[in-house]
């Protein structure tokens, strides 16, 4: 699945240019016109990596990457007119991974995000403790899942079912194997149980738990995590 880019340009040439080139290289790209629209579709969708305007409407970029920070570690890379050191080392401060000034070569703008993306890969490998998908994180090493930056209390079952489910987003697992990586080889733990710890995971990480996002049931076989 290719990258998801988030561009927050409020400069409609800019930002298209970002965009053409972007998806040249393959990348699934995103415009946003502000702050507040950058930070709604980062908690709507899983971002891989944000290319962020300093100066935006509503809500600046460094307010947007300081909020991002409390709950993401996606790259970011800051896009400023100003290109004094001061401003460099604040914009890296709030959380920024690298920083590009206007006007900038477009191929030295993609090589970074390519650049990016690869460290954040390598780092992802490395780090496996943090599981993300869509607005829901789950830290293994804090035994902590968050729902759009709010903590959600999970039972031990459902958040190792949410754990297994996020570990293998987009791969269908059959309740057999659910009950055997959460409960072991318990022979008195009837399929059954499965669905009753999923209606009760749905109710707390789902918007609409009748509509669920997120822990989709494949009839006949068992659940996946839908978002990829």
């Amino acid at each position: 699945m290719s990258a998801r880019v988030i561009v927050v340009e409020d400069e409609e040439d800019i930002a298209t240019l970002m965009k053409h080139n972007l998806l040249a290289e393959g990348y699934s790209v995103e415009v946003c016109e502000d702050g507040v629209m950058a930070l709604d579709a980062v908690r709507r969708e899983v971002c891989d990596l944000m290319l962020l305007d300093v100066m935006l409407p509503r809500v600046d970029g460094k307010e947007v990457c300081r909020a991002i920070r409390r709950d993401y570690d996606f790259p970011i890379i800051m896009v400023s007119a100003r290109s004094g050191e001061v401003d460099k080392v604040i914009g890296l401060e709030m959380g920024a991974d690298d920083y590009i000034t206007k006007p900038f070569s477009i191929l030295e703008l993609v090589a970074r995000v390519r650049s990016a993306l690869r460290r954040a890969a390598g780092e992802a490998r490395g780090k496996d403790e943090i599981l993300r998908a869509g607005n829901i994180v789950l830290d293994r090493a804090r035994h902590e899942a968050r729902v759009a930056g709010r903590v959600v209390d999970l039972r031990p079952k459902e958040f190792s079912l949410l754990e297994i489910l996020l570990a293998n987003k987009g791969r269908v697992l059959d309740r057999d194997s659910l009950l055997e990586k959460v409960w072991g080889e318990d022979e008195y733990i009837d399929r059954g149980t499965i669905d009753v710890h999923i209606r009760r995971l749905r109710e707390k990480i789902e918007e609409d738990p009748g509509s669920p996002r997120y822990v989709l049931t494949v009839r006949g076989v068992g659940y996946k995590f839908g978002m990829e």
